[in-house]
């Protein structure tokens, strides 16, 4: 049996300004403000599906396959 990839969005943590908008827009809250300085994705909840990271003003959000 092999492994399958999945979707995930990941955060540059350095550059987030903590806005908020992939909060708004994620379907499955798996986007918090962490600290009020920058966005965390609970890896459980995510599903991929890309919103976050259209709505990210600042594009510090991409969706990236990882194994699972």
């Amino acid at each position: 049996m092999g492994t399958r990839n999945k979707r995930r969005a990941v955060v540059d943590e350095k550059s987030c300004v903590a806005c908020g908008c992939c909060v708004k827009v994620c379907p499955l809250s798996a986007i918090q403000i962490w600290r009020g300085i920058r966005a965390a994705v609970n890896a459980e909840r995510c599903v991929g599906c890309g919103r976050c990271a259209r709505e990210c003003p600042a594009s510090v959000i991409e969706i990236q396959e990882v194994q699972a």
